[in-house]
């Protein structure tokens, strides 16, 4: 194999593998041996990235490969130390940043990759790299700098899966959310708002190490999901100690059904007129068809038909029906029919509601609610009064026997002619 030998091969290890074929069938075997090749340009150079977003509060990494010249590459032992700072010339007693070995990388395989715990120590700027040693290797490297900057916490990514949703299907909600830096020892947690299944967490942990934080939430979809706000929230965890902070994704879902009439669909009639509102929601919108007796009806001079849009999912058709009219039928149907399918709901005429005008209240046709009770209390009282009337007169008529003279002397008592005109005198007319 042959390449050009970059500053990105350095270090990084190269393999080569054989494959053993065996003649008897069994499984392939394999062996591999590689190497990491030392890559110089033999000239003083450095390789950073030229930003970084940083959280206050968290630890940041500054990935970072330098190079020397050729006759100091005998120079580099473990007695060289990084420095960095936001000015192109300082040295190791003015330097802004002095991070110990532990933060660094092997200096000696030209590793300067450098790990802040505390992103506080650093400020809005660009910032360079400066090498020391105790020997005569001592540079700063200005070819290149790191512009530092300060940023909130990064927003999860929200996917729905599929897109197209219909009531019923079963439904993935991914939400991933990045800890902002390798260094970073607590990934966010996610959270759902509203919570509609059950949900599965993973760290993945990426080339670069950063680790990304996903949680999938399986529901199955209803029309009730249809237009409501789905949130996922990630709470970052600062490592100095302050507050923790948070950065909120949300999606919509659009979820086809079937139309549903709604229980606010009624006919009230007048002295003139029946008012019939069919009320009826679906995804896509449905449209409504009336039917009297069964026939289809449109807008005609008899019959008047309108609609209104209440919201994004539901519609209002309105029927009304000259009171004339009303006697030739008995029945009428609403029909609420989208690319889904179709619902109906069947209005009886006997059964329509009176509006009176006057007083401007509803009430059952033919059961009036405030003269039922005086009418059913008229009845009971003048059966009543009958039935104590006919038992006077039979009390009156009947001449007792020799031999229930004794029975009737225990129960009987005068009764004054006065009394007994009383009882069965009809009342007079008021």
């Amino acid at each position: 194999m042959n390449f050009t030998a970059s500053h990105l091969h350095h270090g990084n290890k190269i393999s080569c593998t054989a494959v053993y074929q065996k003649e008897d069938g069994s499984p392939d075997v394999t062996a591999e041996t590689s190497l990491t090749p030392d890559i110089s340009s033999g000239t003083w150079g450095i390789k950073m990235p030229q930003n970084i977003n940083v959280m206050s509060g968290t630890c940041v990494t500054i990935p970072c490969f330098f190079d020397v010249a050729s006759n100091h590459k005998i120079n580099l032992d473990d007695t060289c130390k990084a420095y960095w700072s936001d000015s192109t010339s300082f040295n190791s007693g003015n330097a802004k940043l002095k991070p110990t070995k532990e933060m660094t990388g092997d200096l000696t395989k030209k590793d300067c990759t450098t790990t802040f715990n505390n992103a506080s120590l650093l400020q809005r700027s660009k910032y360079y790299f400066r090498l020391e040693c105790d020997n005569a290797l001592k540079y700063t490297f200005t070819q290149a700098g790191v512009d530092i900057s300060f940023i909130d916490p990064p927003s999860p990514t929200l996917i729905l899966s599929p897109l197209e949703v219909k009531e019923g299907a079963s439904v993935s909600l991914t939400c991933s959310a990045p800890a902002p830096a390798p260094c970073w020892s607590h990934p966010p947690a996610l959270t759902w708002s509203p919570n509609l299944g059950q949900s599965q967490e993973t760290l993945q942990e990426n080339q670069d190490k950063t680790k990304v934080r996903t949680s999938v939430m399986n529901f199955t979809a209803s029309h009730l999901h249809h237009g409501n706000k789905i949130s996922c929230t990630a709470v970052y965890q600062k490592q100095d100690g302050s507050p923790d902070v948070t950065a909120e994704t949300s999606l919509t879902p659009d979820i086809s059904f079937l139309p549903q009439i709604l229980f606010s669909s009624d006919c009230v009639r007048t002295a003139s007129q029946v008012n019939c509102s069919c009320d009826t929601e679906g995804n896509p919108s449905p449209a409504v068809q009336w039917y009297l007796n069964g026939e289809p009806v449109n807008q005609s001079g008899g019959f008047e038909i309108f609609s209104e849009i209440l919201n994004l999912t539901v519609h209002r058709s309105s029927f009304i029906l000259s009171q004339p009219q009303v006697k030739h039928f008995s029945t009428l149907l609403c029909r609420s029919f989208n690319s889904l399918g179709s619902a109906s709901q069947l209005f009886y005429m006997s059964k329509f509601k009176s509006s009176a005008e006057p007083q401007g209240s509803e009430m059952h046709c033919g059961l009036y609610s405030g003269v039922v009770p005086w009418v059913l209390a008229g009845v009971f009282f003048s059966v009543s009064v009958i039935c104590a009337a006919c038992l006077c007169k039979v009390q009156k008529n009947v001449k007792p026997k020799e031999e229930d003279r004794t029975y009737m002397s225990l129960s009987g008592r005068t009764v004054s002619s006065s009394e007994y005109d009383v009882i069965n005198t009809a009342p007079k007319s008021q």
